[in-house]
């Protein structure tokens, strides 16, 4: 059987990503050029400033990833590209790379959904995974718990009402002077704390989630006390972030009767969440590999080989999507 290789290309936000995967699970090359230095200063994502390195970059971030791979162009198979959700300045970056190698090389491109990627991170870090699962997609635009039923189809089970908890992630770590990106400072820091200090948890009777309120009380509790303990802060936060999304997964278990989890997205590199979700009885837990929870562009390509094996395709007129959902196929 002849072995499949697919270019992904990822350019959604701040990362500019293109890995070569065979048969949607090995790793031939990942290539990945962050932006992370050049947003410090701004405290956070500068749109246009990303979508102008993504066009600087994108093309020896594409040529590397050919060369790591031992390969030529001309050896790909399928051509995956994120077009959503995300940034569309930078969205459509990557997207239009990938539609002129797509036409000049003559080999079908594949639209990817930036979530479904994140999900495929566990296909290369799990060889024996196989749908269906429960997926607990937690990034900083996603929040979400998803019955991956196979490869290509999915559910989303509920969502959060406000804030990805990415998102409130890094509004706390700013608030706290910490800088960005907020996850790893905030999981750094609370690495030295105590869960000592009260959150409010919101719950509503589906799978949906709210992570504002936890939010806005972090930053009034620094406002009212700008000397309070940050490491128990910190703590107390990621105690009540994991207590949150593990309700809410017991909640899916019972009414789906599945019980391997999945674990996607930035915010599942926490390593108090990982630890809180290996905990869980009668479950078996799955979690990337910490360099593949942040984006990047293997994942895309994973994707991107299960919907070309499905006759997924994409034709050249695919624009990007900067708020495309997650929905059944």
């Amino acid at each position: 059987m002849k072995d499949i290789y697919t270019l992904g290309i990822e350019s959604s936000c701040d990362e500019t990503a293109a890995s070569v995967i065979k048969n949607g699970r090995a790793i031939l090359s990942n290539v990945v050029n962050t932006q992370i230095d050049i947003h410090k200063l701004y405290g956070g994502v500068v749109p246009e400033i990303a979508s102008r390195n993504h066009i600087q970059n994108i093309s020896e971030v594409a040529k590397m990833a050919i060369r790591n791979a031992n390969i030529q162009f001309e050896d790909i198979d399928a051509i995956a590209c994120t077009y959503g959700p995300g940034l569309v300045g930078a969205l459509l970056v990557g997207l239009s790379y990938g539609k002129a190698l797509s036409f000049a090389l003559n080999k079908p491109l594949v639209g990817v959904n930036h979530i479904e990627g994140h999900i495929a991170a566990n296909y290369i870090t799990h060889q024996d995974l196989q749908p269906p699962f429960i997926c607990v997609m937690m990034s900083g635009g996603n929040t979400q718990i998803i019955h991956v039923k196979d490869y290509t189809d999915f559910e989303v089970l509920g969502r959060t009402r406000d804030d990805a908890v990415g998102e409130a992630f890094d509004k706390v770590a700013r608030i706290m002077g910490l800088g960005y990106p907020g996850g790893p400072k905030i999981d750094e820091l609370g690495k030295s704390g105590e869960a000592v200090i009260e959150l409010p948890k919101t719950h509503f009777e589906n799978l949906d989630f709210s992570f504002s309120g936890i939010k806005t009380a972090v930053i009034n509790l620094h406002h009212k006390n700008p000397d309070i303990d940050k490491a128990n802060l910190c703590k107390s936060f990621e105690k009540t972030i994991a207590e949150i999304l593990i309700e809410n997964v017991k909640k899916a278990i019972e009414v789906t009767q599945i019980n391997s989890i999945v674990l996607a997205g930035g915010v599942s590199a926490n390593s108090y969440i990982r630890d809180e979700f290996l905990k869980l009885k009668n479950a078996k837990v799955y979690m990337p590999d910490l360099k593949l929870c942040t984006d990047n562009a293997a994942m895309i390509a994973s994707a991107g080989y299960y919907n070309y094996i499905s006759g997924k395709i994409s034709d050249l007129t695919l624009n990007a999507e900067p708020d495309l959902k997650l929905s059944r196929k």
